[in-house]
């Protein structure tokens, strides 16, 4: 899931949207009663996409967790986070089975839960692009450029190519700053 802007900030209930950046603040957006305010230096405030879950091998993003929850509720919401805590530690084990079971508290999966429910409500969860399609798109486009680049004229090389091209641009770049020339009157001023 995409979380970047989604923020919680220590002391407040709710999800926070993040809209701009002060001096010596930040000014949110609450996601429920969209009231504005500003989080301070002070404050402790954990954009959702830094947050990751503890489990017996590497920690899990919480994007990711997102994901498995919604493919575990087929795109609904999930548990309620008031439930019973055995309950849902059994849900979130079914979740995320090897979760580090001494670290991650059931206050924390209440959390995750809420926050879950929330982003799902508001229709804001939103999947990631697989990365393997933006890595194919980034190692295609500089072999399409290299190929237009020695299409220029056989024998010349790319830093050739490059140098005539950055010479045009610049020379199209210096005619469009020089000021149209001034047309002269045919009649002439009396002195």
């Amino acid at each position: 899931m995409v979380l970047k802007d989604f923020m919680a900030i220590s002391g407040e209930a709710g999800l926070f949207k993040f809209l701009a950046k002060g001096k010596n603040a930040i000014v949110v957006e609450h996601l429920e009663t969209k009231k504005r305010s500003s989080a301070f230096n002070s404050a402790k405030v954990s954009t959702l996409e830094e947050i990751s879950i503890y489990t017996t091998g590497e920690e899990v993003p919480l994007g990711k967790v997102f994901d498995m929850i919604y493919e575990k509720a087929n795109g609904g919401p999930a548990i309620d986070y008031k439930s019973d805590p055995e309950k849902l530690k059994a849900w979130f084990a079914e979740i995320l089975p090897e979760y580090d079971r001494d670290k991650v508290y059931v206050s924390d999966i209440k959390k995750l839960v809420h926050w879950y429910n929330i982003l799902h409500s508001l229709n804001l969860l939103v999947k990631e692009e697989p990365e393997k399609k933006e890595e194919a798109v980034t190692k295609e486009e500089p072999e399409k450029k290299a190929e237009t680049a020695s299409a220029e004229e056989p024998g010349e090389t790319k830093k050739t190519v490059a140098k005539k091209r950055s010479d045009a641009v610049k020379k199209s770049s210096s005619e469009e700053k020089k000021p149209a020339a001034k047309k002269k009157s045919s009649k002439s001023k009396p002195e």
